[in-house]
């Protein structure tokens, strides 16, 4: 069920909303939990029923094992439960990929039917590792089951992320505020769900018209020129952006209205400057998950710069095959591991200069962020083609390898939207930024984020401003939703 869908918006959000708190505020704590896992599980189970058997045996399987690990520190537990939902994983999302690469390389013929990937997979089963791995540091120590139940299938954050910590939800579900409704949590939520909705809706879909047609030419072989090549690569960029960021809203909104704040995920990741700091930008639990539960305990920096690149390379290796079975994928992954290693480089050199990297110019930080951006939307033709070949095509055309060629007309368009969304990302404020005084989300990293005044062009919120651009943007979005074909958020695919 999408959240750009209105079945979504006029009839599932409304009657569980409407329903927890009415169970919630005769102080009925326990059946208004109820109610909301099994609308989240309704929620799940809409797309394919039968995959609510597979999230029910692994939730049931995790906190077994979280069980056990809680009274018992056991590295052979630990193990099994980590084994067991990346077994879960490699089976639905790798199985075809391995016996098509093993047929590829072997010239066999092993036969395995298509696999379908069920949704949210990949998130809920990362969720569920480290509660295993934080229950065995004895770091969790609460284990009611509807709480566990709640912490992996709450519907806004289940399909998409935010990847979420057992300490950053558990507390929450205890409050009594969580159960009694707020209209100030309700309007918040409300704003940032539009606002949301709108980057969803209006500008993702709007530039993915462009994106696509350009990606399937690359993949079939129909000639097109580098202009194009670059509007392909540039309207993917922005479509990418603003449907994660209208999900990660739309998340955090839907979570306000229940009264919880859930963790920040997505950070104006085109304002940063380097490669290090973008990755504390862009899916920014995920990026934390990796440090955590990997880069650190392979050693993280602190065995030399040969170990720390090779330990940055597994990671974004392993980063980029998360996205997908695909070696596009792991391109992707392998090139930000090179920008990463390149980017701590860069700044060893520099240390060993006796530069300052807390101080900068003006002019220095623009032309940093320009390099980065650069540097990410390379990456992402590589991250958005069905091929490496495709990939190639498309990077050959940008780079006028095969001479550059302009098309016989401007596409006036797709540069409107590319201008506006270049303006959106650089100079405006982002949703957090906007909201700030209300604190809708946890921080997850420490970002440089400015407060609305910060920004030559800002919108400071008032009761009067507030109602008239949530009215604005929800007409426009309503609008946009009537005349175009309800699409998937591009994070459901992995």
């Amino acid at each position: 069920m999408l959240f750009n869908s209105f079945i979504f918006i006029f009839l599932f959000l409304p009657i569980t909303l409407l329903g927890f708190h009415l169970i919630g505020s005769r102080g009925h704590n326990r059946l208004a939990l109820s109610w909301l896992v099994g609308a989240s599980l309704f929620f799940y189970g809409w797309w394919n029923p039968k995959y609510l058997g597979l999230i029910l045996v692994s939730i049931l399987w995790n906190y077994a094992v979280g069980i056990y690990l809680s009274r018992k520190t056991s590295k052979v537990a630990l193990f099994a439960g980590v084994a067991g939902n990346l077994a879960l994983l490699g089976y639905f999302k790798y199985a075809n990929f391995f016996v098509d690469n093993i047929n590829a390389l072997t010239g066999g013929g092993i036969v395995l039917e298509r696999i379908i990937l069920p949704l949210a997979i990949s998130f809920f089963t990362f969720q569920q590792i480290t509660y295993l791995v934080d229950t065995n540091r004895k770091v969790t120590t609460e284990h009611n089951f509807l709480h566990y139940l709640l912490f992996i299938t709450f519907f806004p954050q289940l399909i998409a992320g935010p990847i979420v910590h057992h300490s950053e939800m558990f507390s929450q579900y205890t409050q009594d505020t969580f159960y009694k409704l707020k209209a100030k949590n309700l309007g918040v939520g409300l704003i940032i769900f539009v606002i949301g909705l709108f980057k969803k809706v209006v500008i993702a879909d709007g530039l993915a018209m462009h994106a696509n047609p350009v990606f399937a030419a690359a993949e079939s072989g129909i000639p097109f020129t580098s202009l194009e090549a670059w509007g392909g690569a540039l309207a993917y960029t922005f479509q990418l952006y603003f449907d994660f960021s209208g999900y990660s809203d739309m998340a955090i909104g839907l979570a306000q209205m229940f009264s919880i704040r859930l963790p920040l995920n997505f950070n104006s990741p085109y304002k940063s400057t380097s490669i290090i700091d973008f990755w504390r930008r862009w899916h920014m639990t995920l990026s934390r998950f990796f440090r955590d539960y990997l880069y650190i305990p392979l050693g993280g920096n602190q065995q030399g710069a040969t170990r720390n690149s090779l330990n940055l390379m597994i990671t974004m290796f392993l980063g980029g095959l998360w996205h997908g079975a695909s070696w596009t994928f792991v391109l992707w992954g392998a090139l930000h591991g090179i920008y990463l290693i390149s980017n701590h480089g860069f700044h060893a050199i520099r240390r060993l200069l006796g530069h300052d990297l807390s101080r900068g110019t003006i002019l220095g930080e623009k032309v940093s962020q320009l390099i980065t951006f650069a540097a990410v939307v390379i990456a992402w033709v590589i991250f958005r083609a069905e091929s490496v070949n495709g990939a190639r095509r498309m990077i050959q055309e940008m780079f006028g390898l095969n001479g550059f060629t302009f098309p016989a007309m401007i596409d006036f368009q797709l540069l409107s939207l590319l201008t506006l969304s270049l303006f959106v990302v650089w100079c405006l404020p982002n949703t957090q930024e906007f909201m700030h005084k209300y604190k809708p989300a946890i921080e997850t990293y420490k970002v440089d984020s400015k407060p609305p005044s910060h920004y030559l062009f800002r919108f400071e919120p008032s009761n009067f401003a507030h109602a008239l651009f949530i009215t604005v943007t929800a007409l426009l979005s309503i609008l946009a939703l009537q005349t175009n074909k309800t699409s998937d958020f591009l994070y459901y695919n992995f």
